[in-house]
């Protein structure tokens, strides 16, 4: 049996432990009990969550696990020496060593992160790599496997993680089913962003609101800075800067994203081929498309559809 070791520390999120469902859930469906799964802390006993809310903990003692992971907060406060030293130890010992949110911060703290690919909070990305330099931050991921060190977004990017675990313990079928009986979509790519890119995009003007709103009703078109310009009742000049301030980003980028972000929803959900995709959603072809995808989510636009036709096909094929 897999011996699974989550690791909370006071003032960790809740939430967070959500990801122990997951692998209670594959042990109800697997042939056989699979997982052990135990709670933990640096000395034991009570813990309180940022919730107020209060569990019971092992102390991390034997640090023989198969996989440990480790809880984030909401604070990002320091975690004690004792606790990075406890996760280090347990790190040398075991399979493989996770965690969720900012509890990245700890893995880094020990230096378990150095000259790997990493994730966390998109809030907290920033300060992560300011902090850390010799990690690799990618901030709009999901979750990432870098050998044996996996991360996770936060909050409820625990459940994609942990689901990733058992498909690549048990498969694709057992994970597939754990997310069905846990009621949630079928384990979200690692590669996806962490939000919509419409999120961002909210202007603080009247006229880069219509700009924005006229683009995703457009997004077949050309969408030219001119074109845009036009449409706010502004200058190119004055429009690009004006853009910028208000959304962080320029124009280009701005529509690129809204256009994958399209694009990726035309893929997962509709039968129509790549490049009927790209011109769809304004891309001049199949091959910029796909290094869009790229860009944003680390896959090409043929592995969402994959996973999104093998969701679809329940475990009988039909």
């Amino acid at each position: 049996m897999k011996r699974l070791g989550l690791v909370a520390f006071p003032g960790f999120q809740i939430l967070d432990l959500a990801a122990a469902s997951v692998f209670e859930v594959a042990n109800g469906l697997a042939s056989r009990p699979v997982y052990e799964v135990g709670l933990y802390s640096e000395h034991g006993g009570h813990v309180v969550s940022s919730s107020g809310i209060e569990v019971q903990t092992r102390q991390l003692g034997d640090p023989a696990f198969d996989t440990v992971i480790v809880a984030g907060d909401m604070a990002v406060a320091p975690a004690s020496d004792g606790l990075v030293r406890l996760v280090v130890e347990a790190a040398a010992a075991s399979r493989r060593i996770a965690s969720i949110c900012t509890g990245a911060f700890i893995l880094a703290a020990g230096g378990l992160l150095n000259g790997r690919r990493a994730t966390t909070h998109w809030a907290g990305a920033r300060t992560l790599q300011r902090k850390y330099p010799a990690v690799r931050v990618e901030e709009d991921r999901i979750f990432i496997n870098d050998g044996n060190v996996w991360t996770s977004a936060g909050m409820t990017a625990c459940i994609d993680l942990s689901l990733a675990m058992v498909e690549a313990d048990l498969g694709f079928e057992v994970s597939k089913a754990v997310a069905q009986k846990m009621v949630v979509y079928h384990r979200r790519t690692g590669g996806q962003s962490q939000f919509s890119a419409m999120l961002p995009l909210e202007s603080k003007s009247d006229r880069i609101q219509l700009a924005l709103d006229y683009a995703k009703r457009n997004l077949r078109k050309s969408l030219s800075v001119g074109e845009l310009a036009e449409v706010a009742n502004l200058s190119s000049r004055q429009f690009s800067r004006t853009f910028r301030a208000e959304t962080g980003q320029s124009p280009a980028k701005a529509i690129e994203s809204l256009r994958v972000e399209a694009a990726k929803s035309l893929v997962e959900e509709s039968r129509h081929a790549i490049d009927v995709v790209a011109r769809e959603t304004g891309f001049a072809d199949p091959e910029r498309m796909r290094r869009a995808f790229i860009r944003k989510f680390g896959h090409p636009p043929q592995t969402f559809r994959r996973v999104a036709h093998k969701t679809a096909i329940g475990p009988t094929g039909t």
